[in-house]
């Protein structure tokens, strides 16, 4: 039987290797790896706002409010009554491991706050539909490559490019 939440928080080592949930329905901790998959939908929610807004330009406030946050502070702001477990299993858990996580996310933190931009820079614009096609083109591999460093499937999903060649990459720069 799983360890309760509470007690995953209380040893890091136990958490990583018990998944924690928040209960019914709440996120869990892949048990090799330490990490949560909910931490996708930090990026899932942005790039499927960017899929929106040529149909639907409401949805630029969405995009508006969208802001870069890493691992700890997006459980951090959840709702989910086992979020100090997850915090504690990702600071246990395998530091390549987390390092490539935090590797993946700056990158896709950069890119959907770069993509953002220039979506509100060209709202309005006949070019806004491309501009968020190719950013979303751009952001999906990058999430396929997260969920594998999450899930335990890859050891980084950076492709040795920083941010800001994958940004300019995004946008043919």
């Amino acid at each position: 039987m799983p360890a309760p939440a509470a007690d995953c928080a209380n040893d890091p080592a136990r958490a990583v290797l018990s998944p924690a949930t928040s209960g019914r329905g709440g996120p869990n901790i892949n048990p090799a790896t330490g990490l949560s998959t909910d931490y996708l939908n930090h990026f899932t929610e942005a790039v499927m706002v960017l899929d929106m807004v040529g149909a639907m330009p409401e949805c630029l406030d969405d995009l508006r409010a969208w802001q870069p946050k890493t691992y700890a502070e997006h459980f951090a702001a959840s709702g989910f009554t086992n979020r100090d477990a997850i915090v504690g299993t990702y600071r246990a858990a395998d530091p390549e491991v987390r390092q490539a996580l935090d590797r993946a996310s700056e990158m896709l933190n950069a890119m959907v706050r770069q993509a953002r931009e220039m979506v509100l820079q060209h709202a309005g614009t006949p070019e806004l539909d491309a501009i968020a096609r190719r950013a979303t083109e751009r952001l999906r591999p990058l999430l396929v490559r997260t969920a594998a460093v999450i899930n335990g499937t890859a050891a980084d999903s950076g492709g040795g490019q920083g941010p800001q060649a994958a940004i300019d990459a995004m946008f043919g720069r």
